[in-house]
């Protein structure tokens, strides 16, 4: 199955994130990601097997032990890729927090012998994918309120014609 580790969004935060991706789908084109599968990528495994599973699941308890929340706040808009692979994201700042949070969890994995992608941490959260932007100045937008972060949770990924849909196979509480 497919999987990744993620922070799950605040409710108010993850609301606010919907907010704004509706207001960015009145002037750009996409496939954007629907309210409530929002969510910030701290490692990506791609496919495991049952086995992999229950040391992603071991791993992210390791990584989260003793780990209290972590704050989230906006840091923009961005995109990665170029032409139809465009993605759209919301940048949200690199705290010392977010970033050894992400570091542990990928140390955890890397110690249990699970592949995870390897690019460089960069925290989003995915707004819409195949983004067509607007040559003109997207306006005023109403960014998130900064908030905190409280569950990391291990997700397996379906794939299917209208996109992703996520489930949620083991979640951890931050203290």
């Amino acid at each position: 199955m497919r999987a990744f580790i993620a922070l799950e969004l605040p409710e108010a935060f993850a609301a606010e994130v919907a907010r704004l991706a509706r207001v960015l789908g009145t002037a750009c084109a996409g496939r954007f990601v629907p309210a409530g599968s929002h969510h910030l990528t701290l490692a990506f495994l791609g496919e495991v097997d049952e086995a992999g599973t229950r040391a992603a699941m071991d791993a992210l308890e390791a990584a989260c032990a003793g780990v209290g929340s972590v704050a989230l706040a906006p840091d923009g808009l961005g995109t990665f890729g170029s032409g139809r692979a465009t993605t759209l994201w919301l940048g949200v700042r690199a705290s010392d927090e977010l970033v050894l949070l992400a570091a542990r969890v990928r140390a955890e994995l890397a110690a249990r012998g699970l592949a995870y992608d390897e690019k460089p941490f960069r925290p989003h959260v995915t707004l819409a994918r195949r983004a067509r932007l607007p040559r003109a100045p997207l306006g005023d937008l109403a960014f998130p309120r900064p908030d905190e972060a409280r569950r990391v949770t291990l997700f397996r990924s379906i794939l299917g014609p209208d996109g992703a849909r996520y489930k949620p196979l083991h979640t951890v509480e931050l203290l």
